[in-house]
């Protein structure tokens, strides 16, 4: 009944018997609805994620939040969603009409089709590069084929005088042949950086030409080459910023003592954000088992027996 606010029939039923029967611990809770134990703590870390279920601050117990206030609240939201959704999809319905005004009265919008169109297109762009280039790599392995096509152009350009600046994500740490070119582009002068998550794939020419994916989930379908001085400033803007945050390569992320790894505070964020282990996985390029076996380390760090208690832990010492 209550699927469309991120309920499942289980996590219904556990909500609706933590309200009739308060009392009731998880043991007592999987014993009244025959559920096994795990099934229900996995439906109080629903429940406290959609903000349905709260820690009583006197004995640390979980108890159901009033449907008036819980529920109300959660419809509230999702309604609000739905009306977010609607004015983002104007928005972009809105901006793909500029685009196309754009490409047709001014020609700073190119489409370029396919992948061989695009390293066409990037190795025109390493051999005119004058001052800077400019990249996100999302994901954690690099194709084969990508980083043996822009090596050569890569230390073509720096020889030129040309800087580059990477920013890949910490995963890409794992990848033996992503890691050596990146190790080896860095002794001929080229600076990388790493974050647990990237927004999309961008590669910046000059501070003035901008290439993105046409669609950012399948980058070899092709990509937009964007020349409008308004649009490349904004995505200028978005790499000095993530650049800022990114740790230099030949650094390993870390934390100083007691405190989280930027991948480990980016997995809770994610958790935090509704995400499941395998969008969590998606979002940081790593396995849905790699992210299972870092939230199994931090619910274990944090002395916690359920992913919710893992969170209220973290949200109390400040990492979240």
């Amino acid at each position: 009944m209550l699927e469309a606010l991120g309920l499942s029939t289980v996590n219904e039923s556990v909500y609706r018997a933590m309200l009739t029967h308060p009392a009731l611990d998880v043991a007592g809770l999987a014993a009244h609805l025959d559920l096994d134990p795990a099934q229900v703590h996995a439906a109080l870390d629903v429940l406290a994620d959609l903000a349905l279920v709260r820690l009583d601050d006197t004995d640390g117990t979980a108890r159901a939040v009033r449907p008036q206030t819980g529920l109300a609240a959660l419809l509230a939201k999702v309604e609000a969603d739905i009306a977010v959704r609607q004015q983002q999809i104007e928005a972009v319905r809105a901006a793909i009409a500029d685009i196309a005004v754009t490409h047709e009265q001014h020609e700073v919008v190119l489409r370029l089709e396919g992948i061989d169109a695009v390293r066409d297109r990037l190795a025109e762009l390493a051999r005119t590069a004058t001052t800077e280039c400019l990249s996100f790599s999302p994901g954690g392995a690099q194709p084969a084929d990508t980083l043996h096509a822009e090596a050569p152009l890569n230390a073509a350009a720096l020889d030129r005088g040309v800087r580059i600046r990477n920013v890949y994500q910490d995963s890409f740490r794992n990848d033996p042949a992503t890691l050596a070119h990146a190790r080896r582009m860095a002794t001929l002068g080229s600076e990388s950086r790493t974050v647990p998550t990237l927004p999309m794939r961008l590669i910046i020419v000059d501070r003035s030409i901008a290439l993105t994916p046409i669609d950012p989930r399948e980058p070899r379908l092709g990509a937009l080459e964007l020349r409008s001085p308004g649009l490349v400033a904004g995505l200028l803007a978005l790499f000095d910023q993530v650049w800022q945050q990114g740790s230099p390569f030949g650094e390993v992320p870390g934390a100083r003592a007691g405190e989280l790894t930027p991948q480990e505070r980016a997995l809770l964020q994610l958790f935090a954000d509704g995400h499941t282990d395998e969008s969590a996985a998606r979002q940081l390029g790593i396995s849905a088992r790699s992210v299972q076996r870092l939230m199994n380390a931090l619910t274990e760090r944090l002395q916690a027996s359920s992913r919710f208690q893992a969170g209220v832990e973290a949200s109390r010492r400040g990492w979240i």
